[in-house]
């Protein structure tokens, strides 16, 4: 019997090594189609484009195309339901894709079938007004973005008014493609009012922060991990994802069932999900933060030290039709990927060699570098980045207690090498 063929979008050589160590990875074969660069990196993000470029090759492959799947965020997780159902192969469709991620429709579905939820509204950005359902301290951010990219926290009419600015310049570049899609499905009147370039307003949270990731089966909905979200102090950028959440077990049942309602309410089938969350421990209040019709690839490695295979491993299974299982056992008790940034613009003269990487993996078990930033690089001319910070390197460390991934990380930092130009920041 021959392998498997999964065409995956955006595939890259670090996703690909993962995807190889998956349960029975020797049944797949994996095949890149487009990258990543080509999707969401240009100054355009041309969907009409990329669709018609993605249909032509699969339409060239020479063999039967098994499941296509993908773990980015748009365009990838927009295009993916349409190939899908191009290709007659198991997939969420395009509609409840959707949903999820027009940040205010889905806070429309949301109204309907759970109760945890900020007050919200949408705001047009060619007259933007603060919005009286919602007071302050809010967010004011696209209804489609990605990376948290024009999501800015606004204490008063003078911050708003500059937030609204700032969108108002900048929405067009992910909010026109995704326009493209909206086009494809019948909406609600209030979505077809609203597009995809205006803003929503929401309450501002506050908590402990948590990842529910999961995946729909034939209508059954299955979570298979909670992670904290731990950011910087007094700021908003992470500095760190953990696995498993250190949660009590009444919240994180919580969790699992509100997650469960709500992409049932989604209408979302077939496919991973991911759900991020604020908790109070103080009140016991908890709400939905936004909903990724996708797992997070930035997740894998955490997976793997703790259940011994990434979680790819579900996307693929539930691609194919098939029941992922339960998780395994890897070699550590807790993993967490860590954000190593910036908070100020400059131009990095210098950052750690490749030796010098590979010599602090060596030094200090179960750590995995990946430099963000390059030399020479002016940090606010990198893309992806927050509106807050700048992102120099993403360190994977696996620990037996939450107290050795802090020690193992610290000594990851100061043996990290990162040089500025004087003057340039």
């Amino acid at each position: 019997m021959g392998r498997l063929n999964i065409v995956v979008l955006g595939l890259d050589e670090v996703n690909l090594r993962l995807l190889r160590r998956v349960p029975d990875a020797d049944r797949y074969e994996f095949h890149g189609l487009l990258t990543i660069e080509e999707m969401q990196l240009g100054d355009e993000i041309p969907v009409d484009d990329l669709l018609r470029e993605a249909e032509s090759r699969i339409e060239a492959f020479d063999g039967h195309i098994d499941a296509i799947v993908g773990f980015w965020d748009f365009p990838v997780s927009t295009i993916v339901p349409v190939l899908c159902r191009r290709f007659g192969l198991r997939g969420a469709s395009l509609e409840s894709v959707l949903r999820c991620e027009h940040k205010y429709w889905s806070r429309l579905v949301q109204r309907e079938v759970i109760d945890e939820y900020p007050p919200f509204a949408v705001v047009d950005l060619d007259d933007p007004h603060p919005p009286a359902e919602v007071a302050y301290p809010l967010w004011l951010k696209p209804v489609k973005s990605f990376s948290s990219k024009l999501a800015f926290e606004v204490t008063g009419d003078e911050d708003f008014a500059a937030a609204a600015a700032k969108l108002r310049d900048g929405v067009g570049r992910v909010g026109e493609p995704f326009e493209y899609l909206l086009d494809m499905v019948d909406l609600p009147p209030e979505i077809a009012d609203a597009g995809g370039q205006a803003a929503l307003a929401e309450h501002a949270l506050t908590g402990d922060r948590a990842a529910v990731e999961g995946y729909v089966r034939d209508g059954e909905v299955v979570v298979y991990g909670v992670l904290d979200s731990l950011p910087y102090p007094d700021v908003s950028s992470f500095l760190r994802h953990q696995y498993p959440s250190q949660l009590p077990a009444a919240t994180q049942e919580r969790l699992t069932d509100v997650s469960a309602r709500l992409m049932r309410g989604m209408g979302y089938d077939d496919a991973t999900f991911s759900i991020e969350f604020f908790c109070d421990p103080a009140s016991g209040e908890i709400n939905v933060l936004e909903i990724n019709p996708r797992h997070s690839q930035a997740h894998a490695d955490l997976f793997e030290q703790v259940d011994g295979f990434p979680n790819h491993h579900y996307m693929l299974k539930v691609a194919l039709g098939e029941d992922p299982g339960p998780p395994g056992a890897g070699p550590y008790q807790i993993s967490a990927r860590y954000y190593l940034r910036q908070f100020s613009d400059g131009v990095l003269r210098a950052g750690p060699s490749a030796d010098e990487i590979a010599a602090v993996e060596r030094d200090i078990d179960g750590v995995r570098i990946h430099r963000r930033a390059p030399d020479g690089a002016r940090l606010s001319d990198l893309p992806g980045q927050d509106s807050y910070s700048y992102e120099l390197a993403e360190i994977i460390v696996g620990a037996a207690d939450v107290a050795e991934l802090e020690d193992k990380y610290d000594r990851c930092v100061a043996a990290l090498r990162f040089e500025f130009e004087e003057g340039a920041t």
